[in-house]
């Protein structure tokens, strides 16, 4: 689709330039001063525009648990938070080892057309942490991630085996980093003891591993280290383990919120360079299974208003940085030819007012669930319009 847009402040991870951006047929084909174009028009009366966001890590529950949340009503948390591509996790039921649940999450995403949906394949056979066959079953291209998300994987041959096996197909390997003997008595060690074990590996195998939900300062360390030595580690970080801290949140989530010096320490690692992405973790719960104790929290709707406010606001990090996080980064890792405006690139843009304060309320929120601590926050920047290869897929309505 063709969209011109008229008076922006155009931002990503390199660019701070007032003017217009054209998208023709689809993608990004020029940016420039006083374009006139005889096609769709929207002025952006000096808003931000920017690269949408592309989440490395969420939880859309279909199949298997859509009265949490399904492909549809996902979709529409994630492209009202801005966002036109997320990588889903495999621990669905059943679980995503076998072609038949990866091409029916593929359907269902060309289906409801909102948003592109890249679905992780587990590494371990059914999630069990036995053995990593059935990866042999797959077309090279059938992948781009491979995760135990939610469990992560004990055994370490196992998770070797896996890690050959990416680094020969190209595959990213997504780390939930919980040695499960300490998950019960200490979560600190059992996400640290993980993490060391996998950069490790990684080292060894010359497998691409992403650290997802990093939330500790020595987990953060052991991952600097290991890019330090050349390693093919990335770290993704979420919204609330970079705003919230325990004194003063006990919510819970895995890993768990952390102290106050895991969070200065995970802002400063954000500040040089060491986080390449921001990962929402969208973990939706009905309130019943809330209240029964079930870790995680939404975060689709809600993270580019929490990384604004906690980092660019409170914490001087830029705008252009929060975007590499949020969208440049995210497109490298997952292999989209997103997150930057450049041309050529897809027209997946995001409209926002920096200067729009709100309190979250349910009413903000298109998921089917409402877990999240930031119920009754106040937070700064707002989505007042998503863009996909042109077309709007989602527009605030003046009331919000």
């Amino acid at each position: 689709m063709d969209l011109l847009i008229k008076n922006a402040h155009i931002i990503d991870s390199y660019m701070d330039f007032y003017g217009d951006l054209y998208i023709k047929e689809g993608k990004i084909y020029s940016i420039g001063n006083n374009l006139s174009v005889n096609c769709e028009t929207i002025d952006a009366d000096g808003k931000t525009v920017m690269p949408s966001f592309i989440d490395t890590h969420a939880h859309f529950r279909d199949p298997g648990f859509t009265y949490k949340e399904d492909i549809e009503t996902g979709s529409m948390a994630a492209a009202r938070g801005g966002y036109t591509a997320v990588d889903l996790m495999a621990n669905t039921k059943p679980v995503c080892s076998s072609r038949e649940v990866l091409n029916y999450v593929k359907e269902k995403a060309e289906k409801c057309n909102l948003i592109d949906i890249i679905q992780c394949v587990t590494v371990s056979k059914d999630m069990e942490g036995k053995t990593t066959s059935h990866l042999d079953e797959f077309d090279k291209d059938e992948i781009r991630v491979i995760s135990d998300d939610g469990r992560g994987v004990a055994d370490s041959k196992v998770m070797m085996d896996a890690m050959y096996k990416a680094k020969k197909n190209g595959w990213l390997v997504l780390s939930h980093a919980e040695s499960k003997e300490f998950s019960d008595t200490d979560m600190r060690t059992a996400e640290n003891m993980m993490t060391l074990r996998d950069v490790t590996l990684a080292g060894i195998t010359g497998a691409k591993l992403h650290m997802a939900h990093v939330s500790t300062k020595e987990a953060m360390q052991y991952i600097i280290d290991a890019k330090n030595k050349k390693a093919h580690v990335t770290a993704e970080v979420t919204p609330h383990h970079i705003a919230l801290t325990s004194d003063v949140c006990n919510y819970r989530v895995n890993p768990p919120i952390r102290e106050k010096e895991d969070v200065e320490f995970l802002i400063d690692a954000i500040k040089k360079g060491y986080v390449d992405t921001i990962g929402t973790d969208h973990a939706p719960h009905s309130k019943e299974d809330k209240a029964n104790g079930a870790p995680g929290m939404i975060g689709l709707e809600t993270a580019f208003s929490v990384c604004y406010t906690a980092l660019v606001k409170m914490h001087d990090v830029s705008i252009n940085k929060l975007s590499s996080l949020m969208s440049e980064k995210p497109a490298e890792l997952l292999k989209l030819n997103k997150g930057r405006i450049v041309p050529g690139y897809d027209g997946d843009i995001v409209i926002a007012d920096l200067d729009y304060k709100y309190t979250v309320s349910e009413k903000d929120l298109a998921s089917k669930s409402c877990n999240t601590p930031f119920l009754g926050k106040e937070l700064c920047g707002k989505v007042i319009m998503t863009i996909k290869n042109g077309r709007v897929i989602y527009k605030a309505m003046e009331e919000e």
